[in-house]
């Protein structure tokens, strides 16, 4: 896989996680977060379409690297809800 390959996975993860980002409403951060949002989101978004039994809907082959559009987005929506309901658990409590 060459750079540029990877270049473009890193850009369209950090596009799906920005979108699932900004479905659930809550940013972790900027363009290296949505990125590992992303990427997370994608491992996650596969698990759980593979526990379930569903078909990867719009795959990107990108250097031979298959990366689940749909899934990523739908992982990272989830994946970001985690995050800000911990977010809101930790903080709120420093602040009573």
């Amino acid at each position: 896989m060459s750079l540029v390959e990877i270049g473009i996975l890193l850009l369209v993860a950090a596009i799906c996680g920005g979108i699932g980002q900004s479905l659930v409403g809550y940013t972790a951060g900027g363009c290296l977060a949505s990125i590992v949002v992303g990427i997370i989101g994608a491992y996650l978004g596969l698990w759980l379409a593979r526990e379930l039994g569903l078909p990867v809907l719009f795959e990107l082959n990108v250097g031979g690297q298959p990366f689940p559009i749909i899934w990523s987005i739908i992982g990272s929506a989830i994946f970001a809800g985690i995050l800000g309901l911990f977010r809101r658990a930790t903080v709120g409590r420093s602040r009573y």
